[in-house]
């Protein structure tokens, strides 16, 4: 496990142990051993599984691209999380993404465990065909491993449902005759994939954001208030505020996040600033969300570069370092790129009061107890993007039991399923002194500890 979520479950554990009132049949010597085997079992996966794809590229060419899946626990389900595509896929990032997702899922009541694939390749690279050859060997490889049962492979970064689509045609393929349709997730809509699986992510990181604010915090006024916690503080500050917005990241979780927060008319949202891998965009008065989303679904996903760009989108920004998202003057920056992207060289000069992490850890440890120590809010990946696990779980049951749920359904259930989880989350972090991320793993924590507790698994 990553260093950050391994240490954050250990803390975890060290405050439920002198807890009574959890698994208060363990006392004395036999709970300090059930603790001590919890942190071994949570802090590293069951299996890691690595392999070299061996790709005949379109030049002639033969090459071995290292790719991994990691299956971290399945005490609550089978294990169940993304493949990215990303040259800086790494074993150790893989693992500790496998136990966010075992984490996850357990913070949910999600009945799934956790697990992680990726594959060492910038896509962009690649022809099409390429690509298809990469998915083919990826499920040939690790075909033993996956399946509707055994573990559930999802996109991630730099995947979509054209690379779902393709794997499980190749599951298929392998095993014939066997039930297929829940081997992967995230799948097309014509291939037995959810209504809105896509937009879930990200409607999800927004939907965390505007429940906290808006539903939480508004009702809850005068408690907050009187209670003795820097975060009540900051959360009353923003409350009736005209809130500014920046996005790091627009592809499948910022756009989505972003044309949400233009859209709503639960607070007052202004997006000055949005990112993604070659430029910042901004504009002091808001930007036009939905000119940018268009421009983007034409353009291979990128953002308006310059002035003539801007002028073919008709959109009004000024242009600036791609970057600067992080550092800019605004109240709520939400992070929907890649992990590690605010860090102990960056955290000071970054200014938002409330951070909304839409990726996977993207703020290191170090700049989390920065921020925690200043009274900055965040909504971490834990809590905030599950949207497309809670939604890859009704694709999943949608395919077994062959029979479908309309785009109002899906968000319908997803949003219901995320809110059980704030109602029971906010009320703990706001009224106690741990941060938002720790209250989110000590609840996670506590789930998946009973249950192994429960079926004689610390002994």
């Amino acid at each position: 496990m990553g260093n950050s979520t391994a240490k954050i479950v250990e803390e975890s554990l060290d405050a439920l142990l002198d807890d009574k009132s959890f698994l208060p049949d363990l006392t004395g010597q036999a709970r300090q051993k059930a603790f001590t085997s919890l942190v071994s079992i949570l802090s590293t996966p069951n299996h890691v599984n690595k392999s070299f794809l061996r790709i005949a590229l379109e030049n002639g060419k033969v090459e071995r691209v290292p790719s991994f899946r990691v299956q971290h626990n399945n005490i609550m389900g089978p294990y169940k999380g993304g493949i990215r595509f990303h040259e800086s896929v790494n074993e150790d990032e893989v693992v500790n993404l496998s136990s966010l997702m075992t984490l996850k899922n357990a913070l949910h009541d999600v009945p799934f465990g956790g697990g992680k694939g990726g594959v060492v390749i910038n896509p962009r690279e690649y022809s099409e065909k390429e690509l298809y050859m990469i998915c083919k060997k990826y499920v040939q490889y690790f075909s033993e491993i996956i399946g509707p049962d055994k573990d559930i492979p999802a996109p991630d970064v730099g995947t979509g449902d054209r690379e779902m689509d393709w794997m499980m045609g190749e599951y298929k393929s392998i095993r014939p005759g066997e039930p297929y349709r829940g081997s992967f997730t995230g799948k097309s809509v014509v291939n037995g994939g959810s209504l809105g699986r896509r937009e879930a992510t990200g409607k999800g990181v927004y939907f965390a954001f505007r429940y906290m604010l808006h539903n939480f915090v508004g009702n809850q006024e005068k408690w907050l208030s009187e209670r003795d916690n820097i975060f009540a503080q900051t959360a009353l500050e923003q409350k009736d505020k005209t809130l500014s917005l920046a996005f790091q990241g627009f592809g499948n979780v910022g756009s989505v996040a972003a044309l949400e927060a233009f859209q709503c008319n639960h607070l007052n949202n202004k997006i000055v600033a949005v990112s993604d891998r070659n430029v910042t965009l901004y504009n002091s008065d808001g930007l036009d969300i939905p000119g940018l989303v268009k421009y983007t679904s034409n353009n291979n996903g990128d953002l308006p570069v310059d002035d003539d760009q801007l002028k073919d989108a008709d959109v009004k920004a000024s242009i600036k370092d791609r970057d600067d998202v992080l550092t800019l003057d605004v109240d709520v920056l939400f992070l929907a790129a890649l992990g590690g992207q605010v860090h102990q060289e960056n955290m000071q000069d970054v200014k938002a009061s409330i951070i909304v992490e839409g990726a996977n850890a993207p703020v290191t440890s170090g700049a989390d107890k920065y921020f925690n120590e200043k009274g900055v809010i965040i909504i971490p990946d834990i809590l905030a993007n599950a949207g497309g696990v809670i939604v890859s779980y009704l694709e999943w049951l949608q395919g077994r039991e062959t029979q479908f749920f309309s785009e109002e359904e899906v968000f319908k259930r997803q949003f219901d399923k995320m809110q059980e989880t704030f109602d029971t989350i906010f009320p703990q972090f706001f009224g106690d002194p741990f941060p938002l991320r720790q209250n989110c793993y000590i609840h996670a924590v506590m789930k998946i500890s009973t249950i192994l507790y429960r079926q004689g698994k610390l002994y």
